[in-house]
């Protein structure tokens, strides 16, 4: 894991109202966070930024935006630490590089074991089939 620093700059925070019962404090208390984040803009390296933006996730949008939305505590502080957690693990996650796959081919007795699996499993359905009666 390589590390990087990413300046408070680079990360849009603001305050929305969370979603909800939770009765008055819920309607006046602007208490969730929604996080923004700009990868192309971002000072990441490269390959993290391609690796960032292959990921399959829901949180990164089409145009290269990690939006991130914190609601699960009631003070604003916590949900700004809670998504900025969140944004520090999605990144974290970009900074695995794969092992390459090697490609390998099925022993001998694997592919013996498979096509007599396949024989008898055939043999059983064939003799589920009508009598016949000579």
């Amino acid at each position: 894991m390589t590390n990087f620093h990413i300046s408070p700059e680079e990360v849009e925070l603001t305050a929305i109202r969370s979603q909800g019962p939770g009765g008055q404090n819920v309607n006046k208390v602007a208490s969730a966070i929604q996080l923004r984040f700009d990868i192309h803009a971002s000072s990441l390296p490269i390959d993290v930024k391609e690796r960032l933006l292959s990921l399959r996730d829901h949180r990164i949008t089409q145009s290269g935006w990690v939006v991130i939305k914190s609601q699960e505590h009631r003070s604003q502080d916590m949900n700004r630490m809670a998504a900025l957690l969140r944004l520090h693990d999605l990144l974290a996650l970009a900074t695995v590089v794969q092992k390459k796959r090697k490609a390998t081919r099925p022993t001998r007795s694997s592919q013996l074991k498979r096509v007599e699996s396949k024989v008898k499993r055939g043999q059983t359905k064939a003799l589920r089939g009508k009598a016949q009666w000579d």
